[in-house]
C-alpha cells in the first residue's frame, strides 16, 4: 500500500500540471491569434474547415500532455517541490484565463 501512495500523488500532480498547462496555453494562443490575425464575422460564416477553436484546443491539449510527462519525470525526485510550483501555476493560469476572457471574449 505504501508503494502506491507516491504513484497516486504523482498521478495527481501530472493531472494538475496537464490541465493547468492546457488552460494557460489555450488562453495564450487565443490572445495571440486575436492580436495577430483579424477574425471574420461569425454571422457571415456558416462553416469553416479550419475552425480556430478546435485547433487551439487540440494544440493546448497536446502541449498539456507534454507538460504532464515532464512533471511525471520531475516529480519522481521531489514531489513536494512540484506541488509547490503547481500551486503557483494554478494561480497564474487563472489570471491568464481571466485576462483572456476580459480582453478577447
Amino acid at each position: 500500500m505504501s508503494d502506491q501512495q507516491p504513484t497516486r500523488i504523482r498521478l495527481a500532480l501530472v493531472t494538475i500540471a496537464a490541465l493547468t498547462a492546457a488552460g494557460a496555453l489555450y488562453a495564450i494562443l487565443r490572445i495571440g491569434q486575436a492580436l495577430v490575425f483579424r477574425e471574420a464575422d461569425p454571422a457571415l460564416i456558416f462553416y469553416s474547415p479550419h475552425a480556430g477553436y478546435f485547433w487551439r484546443a487540440w494544440t493546448a491539449a497536446y502541449l498539456g500532455v507534454m507538460a504532464g510527462f515532464c512533471v511525471w519525470v520531475w516529480s519522481q525526485a521531489n514531489a513536494a517541490r512540484v506541488a509547490r510550483v503547481l500551486a503557483g501555476g494554478v494561480i497564474v493560469t487563472a489570471a491568464i484565463a481571466l485576462a483572456q476572457s476580459v480582453l478577447v471574449p
